[in-house]
């Protein structure tokens, strides 16, 4: 998928996948949603910058009020030869990390939410993974996956969100879905290309 640097709007793609098994009941249904960006920035300093979850206040909508509320971080592997990265390990979450934030489900009202991510992967300069362990989906994952890539002989590094969601509800959560949740993400992260741009660009 061709991307031109920053400026285009995120690249959208919602599918869904039908029932997954009798355990999880009838009709279940997965969402998946993909947006990418390129950042004139080396991968070492973008992954980075993802890598450490108190930059995520940063780059959502002030809208949505984000706090963060706790960190119980794991610190990732120790990096492997050959690899830069002039980093404290301590400030990064590495697979089995968990960050607890606050956001406001809906900008127009007072109400508040807390969401409990769990990191599940990481892998130096490619890719870390996270899972909802508690929050308002039935069910979400969320992969970072990262790349390098020169654009105009300029050294760059190509984003890559892939998030797949269940909303629960059934043919409500679906319903909820396509009128708030796939818009209100693709708002997310069209804000924080815009910052992306300004704190990496």
């Amino acid at each position: 998928m061709e991307i031109d640097s920053g400026k285009q709007e995120p690249q959208l793609a919602v599918s869904k996948a039908g029932a997954l098994g009798a355990a999880n009941g009838p009709f279940r249904m997965i969402h998946r949603i993909q947006f990418e960006q390129w950042v004139p920035d080396s991968i070492e300093r973008v992954f980075l910058f993802f890598a450490n979850p108190t930059n995520l206040a940063r780059i959502m909508p002030p809208e949505t009020g984000t706090e963060l509320v706790a960190l119980r971080l794991v610190p990732p592997p120790i990096v492997p030869d050959g690899l830069q990265a002039a980093a404290n390990r301590d400030s990064l979450a590495g697979v089995g990390s968990e960050i607890v934030t606050s956001f406001r489900l809906f900008p127009f009202l007072p109400f508040r939410a807390q969401w409990t991510a769990l990191i599940t992967e990481f892998e130096w300069n490619h890719h870390f993974a996270d899972v909802q362990k508690k929050g308002p989906f039935k069910r979400f994952q969320h992969r970072h996956e990262f790349s390098a890539e020169a654009r105009d002989v300029a050294r760059g590094t190509v984003v890559r969100d892939v998030i797949q969601y269940d909303a629960g509800f059934g043919m409500l959560g679906d319903l909820t879905q396509k009128l708030f949740i796939a818009p209100s993400l693709k708002q997310t992260f069209k804000y924080r290309q815009r910052m992306l741009e300004k704190l990496l660009g």
